[in-house]
């Protein structure tokens, strides 16, 4: 499990084609608030013939946000680039100059076997200096993980491949909408991606394999508006955080609001957090009740679970 706030910091990720020219704006102007973190796509958001004019208008981007940093104060998210391969990496950065300073790192699409090794090794290249690190993201979605037979051989695999780079790993993703694509299916609003069997394996099986060691993102709720949208993701947000899903992608500014909520932790389970992790060592005894009544506190078995309520804590707040 990972021992630092800032792996449980991405909180929702707001996903935005690279070719939006008003982001810049935006963010100066802090419409979306100083709760969230942002990717900019340059994959699937974005018409293979014009990937060219959207990494322009991405660099243009970050570019403004720079320059505008050093004569206005207003919140920068952390910032990725979600590419298309690996070459994309070096070149953006080389491209960005200066302002590369404001990029958080990079999220890795469709990431299995056959690209991992190309995205670790710019991984290792572009974290050469020990006072600046560019964070990744790679997203478990690729069809090769759908593969029962052979999903376990292949997550075992990428995180074998990924053991060199872990601490610049920030979380690892999953693509709920590719996954579904393979098989055709899509969620309404009133429906959990968790009720759609074949998938919640999936990410079942993501989860056992990384999860002891890597922060887990949950996968993008689609609806922002109608009938039902807020109560749909409300939902899914708790069966993402039963899954151990923490954070989750998010399409839409409306939806950061619940995604903070969902994550944010009860007075009752710091309370129970701190009193685990100050355990009286003289103590005859490692368990007790709550300072409620309410449950059973045990030092050895919550120990991890209390760890993990601190971060969140401290990067979600106490409802």
């Amino acid at each position: 499990m990972k021992n630092s706030a800032l792996y449980y910091s991405v909180g929702p990720l707001l996903y935005c084609p690279a070719n939006r020219s008003d982001i810049v704006s935006s963010i100066v102007q802090e419409k979306f608030g100083r709760n969230y973190s942002l990717a900019l796509c340059l994959e699937d958001t974005i018409n293979d013939r014009f990937v060219a004019q959207a990494e322009e208008t991405l660099i243009h981007s970050l570019q403004q946000i720079y320059t505008s940093s050093q004569s206005l104060s207003f919140f920068i998210p952390k910032i990725f680039v979600r590419v298309r391969c690996h070459t994309q990496i070096k070149n953006l950065l080389s491209r960005l100059g200066e302002p590369a300073k404001i990029l958080s790192g990079f999220i890795l699409p469709k990431f299995d076997p056959a690209n991992a090794d190309a995205y670790i090794r710019t991984a290792l290249e572009i974290n050469q200096n020990p006072d600046r690190n560019y964070y990744i993201m790679p997203i478990m979605e690729s069809p090769v993980i759908i593969d029962l037979k052979k999903r376990a051989d292949v997550l075992y695999e990428i995180k074998e491949k990924l053991a060199p780079i872990e601490k610049f790993i920030l979380n690892i993703r999953v693509g709920g909408n590719d996954l579904c694509h393979a098989f055709g299916f899509r969620r309404r609003q009133n429906e959990s991606i968790h009720e759609i069997l074949p998938i919640a394996g999936i990410f079942s099986d993501i989860i056992t394999v990384f999860g002891r060691d890597y922060v887990i993102s949950g996968p993008v709720w689609e609806y922002y508006s109608g009938q039902g949208w807020e109560e749909g993701l409300r939902r899914e947000l708790a069966a993402d955080r039963l899954m151990g899903f923490i954070g989750k992608t998010v399409i839409h500014p409306r939806q950061i609001p619940a995604v903070r909520q969902a994550y944010a932790v009860t007075a009752e389970d710091l309370n129970d957090a701190k009193a685990i992790l100050n355990w009286d060592e003289n103590s005859a005894s490692l368990v007790s009740g709550n300072s409620l009544k309410h449950r059973m506190n045990e030092c050895k078995t919550h120990a991890n679970w209390a760890e993990k309520i601190i971060y969140l804590s401290e990067i979600y707040g106490v409802d």
